[in-house]
């Protein structure tokens, strides 16, 4: 019998879900997902808190008893230091370390390590009196920046910032805090992920 797959996500309140359930974030609806089309999957290890940024995540990491190799990753992290006023080189060179000891985790193999975009908060009712244009404009440059990490170490990118903008116009998309995402949110987002993992599995 084929062992169960593992998969590690690593971020801040969009991988762990701040105010949805936990069965509801995207790792744990990617599980549900491709166990339901007959993939085993244990459950997903989450290094993940809300409000981190990333050196905060490196920190965690570093303190955190996690296996020698997982069968994939995922990447996303980045908001609050935007949210903090960062800037995007002192972002990039913390991403970029990070995402190397990802592809570490995949046991070396980059292929099997996915990076998601960043998500445009922008469109919540909780930036509603801040600067909506100017965060998005620095959202993009966030993006473009892990974007560019992403490609040089070859690994595989979502771009899930045009469906989080959708939100605009679509209330149901953001959580009961007016600022994360709402379950079905997520479902878009692990929908993404499930068909690229079903295609790097052999059935």
């Amino acid at each position: 019998m084929q062992s169960a797959h593992t998969l590690l996500c690593l971020g801040d309140s969009y991988t762990i879900g701040e105010s949805v359930q936990f069965a509801e974030n995207f790792p744990n609806q990617t599980i549900s997902q491709l166990r339901k089309d007959g993939y085993a999957f244990e459950e997903p290890e989450i290094v993940a808190q809300t409000g981190w940024t990333t050196d905060e995540l490196q920190t965690a990491i570093d303190n955190h008893s996690l296996k020698n190799s997982y069968d994939f990753v995922t990447l996303l992290i980045g908001v609050n230091n935007q949210y903090r006023g960062r800037t995007v080189e002192n972002y990039k060179s913390q991403f970029e370390s990070l995402l190397k000891q990802a592809i570490q985790f995949a046991n070396g193999k980059a292929d099997h390590v996915i990076v998601l975009s960043i998500p445009d908060w922008s469109v919540t009712p909780f930036a509603r009196d801040r600067e909506t244009k100017q965060i998005a404009i620095q959202i993009d440059n966030y993006n473009s920046a892990n974007a560019a990490v992403a490609e040089a170490h070859q690994v595989r990118y979502i771009d899930i910032t045009p469906s989080s903008r959708e939100a605009a116009n679509d209330r149901s998309l953001i959580a009961s805090d007016g600022l994360h995402p709402s379950a079905k949110e997520y479902e878009k987002w692990s929908e993404k992920l499930s068909v690229f993992l079903k295609s790097m599995i052999k059935q």
